[in-house]
């Protein structure tokens, strides 16, 4: 789905057919002033399916693909991302996490931050949330 550039002061919520519909009363993605803002990302396939049960790593991949089709479906790509938000539940997780995330993001490099948190909606290890800028011409 491409959306047009959006005017200074307008917003544009966008829910991708990507994703599974949102759990809670919030947009997936909102376009606004030349920037895509993610909502937290969790690893919930497109079917709705919760991989709470699943391995870290295969959470961690589910998360950055839901990150990505928000991105796209907004007008944006991981090369266009600007800041990333990473929380986990176990931060002995980080070096998989990075090893993931480095395959993911290739030669994007946005500002980013990992944080450990006590705990994430329906047991899950990771949650990403992101802000990235529309591609140029949209």
């Amino acid at each position: 789905m491409n959306l047009p550039m959006s005017a200074p002061n307008s917003l544009q919520h966008v829910t991708p057919a990507t994703l599974a519909p949102p759990g809670g009363h919030y947009s997936h993605a909102v376009v606004a002033a030349g920037l895509v803002f993610v909502s937290g990302q969790l690893p919930i396939t497109a079917d709705g399916s919760k991989l709470n049960a699943a391995s870290f790593d295969d959470q961690a991949r589910q998360v950055l693909a839901n990150v990505e089709a928000a991105l796209t479906a907004s007008g944006s790509s991981v090369g266009q991302l600007v800041q990333v938000r990473v929380y986990v539940t176990d931060i002995a997780n980080w070096p998989a996490f990075n090893t993931i995330y480095a395959q993911w993001a290739g030669a994007s490099r946005p500002a980013r931050a990992v944080v450990p948190v006590p705990a994430l909606h329906h047991d899950f290890m990771i949650e990403v949330e992101a802000v990235g800028l529309l591609k140029a011409g949209l």
